[in-house]
């Protein structure tokens, strides 16, 4: 049974196994790029012809042979009707993501009584119904967890016989919010009960995968520093109690569109990181972490920060970024009137909304306008995205800066392609290394009218040492910006050359890289980050002038380090 035969798409007893095509060539999959969205039509250039099967790591050479890819265009945090605090239908969502090109999304309700009562159940039945109508796109269930003593994650299973009730039971049994357990401050009696709690549910979601009850489930926390209450002890804690599960983090929340000059107010900031320390947040962050930088979480931004202090641990943790999509800014659509006698505990589910004609409140941009998560897949399906992110084959770019990024990292005596992101390149003390990042650059001006163009590529490069015995340590003084290309006026597809040594200790390597529009010495100092992303001045952060793109890390692992 394959994707095409939509009656598949409608039963709910049907796995991931039955909806995934196995098989699907390279070719197959550029024969499909009309139909499936933005990431191969767009990034094809920079990926060679043909699918290969992913090997496995033990049959492998120390070299390292990854297979090649394709990037899918997704967004994993995404609210409808359903959600209490958003106004969208599904066939609304769908549409726009489809015309701004995404290939995979997750509907992310908010966890509350009505959605645990009614709308989890409701939404299923919409979730099927759009899979039918749908089937190029590849749409997940998923749950905005609020995680017991701390913010928010991305819950979402493959598509199966299980898929809700995983998120019911989930929600019901493991929902700080639900269960009274958002309490988790220093000063609060019950912060390492709710701690504990939100680790015993990652272990639950990962049992649930072990023993086959649902194929496949992940977890990604959401804006970790938009309040500060994501401790890192907590996130380290997330990590190791289910790495299959807990892959990463939002490295540029959604909200993009808060700061745009004019439009929401004089203290707007993008992401909606207008917060200051409170007795929930962790004392340990300065006051500048709970800013974005460039539209990035300073968890990520920051060169040698938070995401760099988890990488140096020589441990995968994935970013990505989304549109988190509950108003849209410009749009004139406004929620619609309640019924009498209706609210959203007694329904689960907002009216449908009704347009105004006339522009209403909204930070978001629709899902896939301006934020965009790239996975990279050697088959079309909801199990390889999942496969995908967990392997850490992923970059992100904010306003469609580039339309393709390939990367491999390889040994200069070896004539295979190299390990790509996410990956790990097993070397001995000395070595000469080549890293090749192919960049596409946009072809076609993004929704805003611009043609973006890339002006540089850092290549940031940290040292691999043992697990941290501070658990709440934030800083890896041993990462940097160790080179910058000048790419400025390139077009087209080309690839970077960048020769690296292997020295004694095994270190990893991740890219960034800018517009040039605005940049600065970096949160750590000009001696780490020359040339970083920096805040905006409240009420005035254009996001579409200011875009960045970021990757995962490869891995060098140093024969006797």
């Amino acid at each position: 049974m394959t994707e095409q035969q939509l009656p598949t798409w409608a039963d709910p007893s049907v796995s991931a196994t039955d909806l995934d095509p196995q098989g699907v060539s390279r070719r197959g999959l550029l024969r499909r790029a009309g139909l499936f969205g933005a990431a191969f039509a767009l990034g094809g250039a920079a990926v060679p012809a043909v699918a290969a099967p992913a090997s496995a790591a033990s049959d492998r050479g120390p070299g390292g042979d990854d297979p090649r890819l394709a990037y899918l265009v997704g967004d994993h945090h995404i609210h409808s009707v359903y959600s209490h605090d958003a106004k969208y239908t599904f066939s609304q969502l769908a549409a726009a993501s489809a015309k701004f090109g995404l290939d995979w999304m997750v509907f992310t309700e908010h966890s509350n009584f009505g959605h645990a009562k009614y709308g989890a159940a409701l939404e299923h039945e919409e979730i099927l119904r759009a899979r039918a109508e749908n089937p190029r796109q590849l749409i997940f269930q998923g749950l905005e967890w609020y995680i017991p003593a701390a913010e928010h994650c991305t819950v979402f299973a493959a598509p199966g016989a299980h898929e809700v009730d995983l998120l019911t039971r989930f929600e019901s049994a493991y929902d700080g919010k639900l269960l009274g357990y958002d309490k988790g401050g220093a000063a609060d009696a019950d912060t390492a009960r709710n701690e504990a709690h939100a680790v015993k549910a990652l272990k639950w979601l990962a049992e649930q995968r072990r023993t086959g009850y649902v194929d496949d489930v992940l977890v990604l926390a959401n804006h970790p520093m938009r309040l500060g209450i994501d401790s890192p002890h907590e996130m380290r804690a997330w990590r190791d109690a289910a790495p299959e599960i807990m892959v990463g983090m939002e490295g540029a929340p959604g909200a993009q569109g808060a700061a745009i000059p004019g439009w929401r107010g004089a203290t707007s900031i993008r992401g909606e990181y207008e917060n200051k320390p409170s007795a929930q947040s962790w004392a340990g962050y300065p006051a500048d972490a709970y800013l974005t930088y460039g539209g990035f979480d300073w968890a990520t931004a920051t060169v040698g920060g938070l995401w760099d202090s988890m990488l140096a641990e020589g441990r995968l943790f994935s970013i990505t970024t989304n549109s988190d999509a509950h108003r849209i800014v410009f749009d004139t659509w406004k929620n619609g009137d309640w019924p009498a006698g209706q609210n959203f505990d007694t329904t689960g589910k907002l009216p449908d909304p009704v347009d105004t004609t006339t522009p209403q409140p909204g930070s978001d941009f629709w899902p896939g306008q301006f934020s965009r998560t790239h996975v990279g897949v050697t088959r079309y399906g909801y199990r390889a995205v999942m496969a995908g992110l967990r392997a850490g084959r992923v970059w992100l770019d904010h306003g469609h800066l580039l339309d393709g990024l390939d990367v491999r990292l390889k040994r200069d005596c070896d004539h295979g392609r190299g390990v790509t992101l996410g990956g790990r390149l097993r070397v001995r003390k000395g070595e000469k290394l080549t890293l090749n990042v192919t960049v596409t650059t946009a072809s076609r001006p993004n929704s805003q009218g611009i043609l973006p163009e890339l002006a540089h590529v850092d290549v940031i490069r940290g040292a691999v040492r043992c697990p941290v015995t501070d658990r709440n340590t934030w800083q890896a003084p041993d990462t940097k910006v160790v080179r910058t290309k000048d790419v400025s006026g390139r077009k087209g597809t080309y690839t970077l050359s960048i020769p690296l040594s292997a020295g004694s200790e095994s270190f990893y390597v991740r890219l960034r890289g800018s517009d040039g529009n605005r940049h600065g010495a970096g949160y750590l100092g000009a001696s780490v980050d020359p040339h970083g992303p920096i805040p905006h001045t409240p009420g005035d952060g254009d996001p579409w002038a200011d875009t960045w793109f970021y990757s995962n890390p490869v891995f060098v692992d140093v024969a006797g380090a």
